[in-house]
């Protein structure tokens, strides 16, 4: 299958198939919101009409933060702030800098390699991601989180099986969390089991129903399988009128583009 982005991915970058975006925090394909892998909450959304949430006002938080980095550019929390804010703001590449060098000063810092592998994630670079995240925690006390980063990357990298393998290991700490069923039934979407992908996505949203990312998901395996009807009604939940029909439109522009690329095998 093939790996082309269609939208930009904040915060957590941009894991993007044809099919979806697997995403680090939360994501948007088309302008459907997508559960993101690696953590972290989206904290400006693009609006359908284009327009922007809270970017402004977020700005002046940025620069106060980007202050506090330069006075201590040495403070690890305060590197793995900046380096958050900065993947929430779009800024891969510079997250990615600041975030290695504090990885090189501090190089034992777990909380630092989180950080680092899910900034070398949002920035497309999957395989380094993976061997970082795979330093952030240990067997003896693995991090669910993690290991859902981990299975997020590998599914980018088309290991959708080993991909499921973490999962499952992360499911085994928190059973039945909704961020990681999520993820999961992406990635049996990935290999095209739909049935499977919509029985783990209906775990999702029956512990989660408030989660418009979930029920995107859910939604859009549901109209992958013909049923658009079932689809339009999780995507309009809890939407004004103007954004429904537009959510409702990007939902039928990615089905739309999944069936030209099944034709065209």
């Amino acid at each position: 299958m093939s790996k082309r982005s269609f939208l930009a991915f904040p915060p957590a970058g941009y894991l993007c198939s044809a099919v979806l975006i697997l995403a680090l925090g939360g994501c948007q394909t088309a302008g459907i919101d997508v559960t993101g892998a690696l953590g972290g909450k989206q904290d400006s959304v693009a609006k359908t009409d284009g327009k922007t949430d809270s970017k402004a006002d977020a700005r002046p938080e940025m620069d106060a933060l980007r202050e506090r980095y330069r006075a201590k550019p040495g403070d690890p929390a305060i590197a793995l702030e900046y380096g958050k804010a900065l993947r929430g703001s779009g800024q891969r590449a510079q997250a990615v800098a600041v975030l290695e060098q504090a990885v090189l000063a501090r190089p034992g810092n777990k909380a630092l390699l989180a950080g680092y592998g899910r900034a070398l994630a949002d920035n497309g670079n999957f395989q380094q991601a993976f061997d970082v995240l795979g330093r952030a925690h240990s067997p003896e006390d693995p991090d669910w989180r993690i290991l859902s980063a981990q299975g997020a990357v590998l599914d980018q990298l088309g290991r959708n099986e080993e991909a499921q393998q973490y999962y499952a290991a992360a499911l085994k700490i928190v059973p039945n969390e909704p961020t990681v069923l999520s993820n999961l039934g992406l990635s049996y979407m990935l290999q095209n089991n739909l049935s499977k992908a919509e029985q783990v996505l209906g775990r999702a949203y029956q512990r989660n129903q408030n989660d418009a990312r979930v029920r995107a998901n859910l939604a859009l395996v549901l109209g992958l399988q013909g049923r658009e009807a079932e689809a339009e009604i999780l995507v309009k939940a809890d939407l004004p009128p103007d954004q429904a029909a537009a959510k409702v439109t990007a939902l039928r522009q990615l089905l739309a583009k999944k069936q030209q690329q099944r034709a065209e095998k």
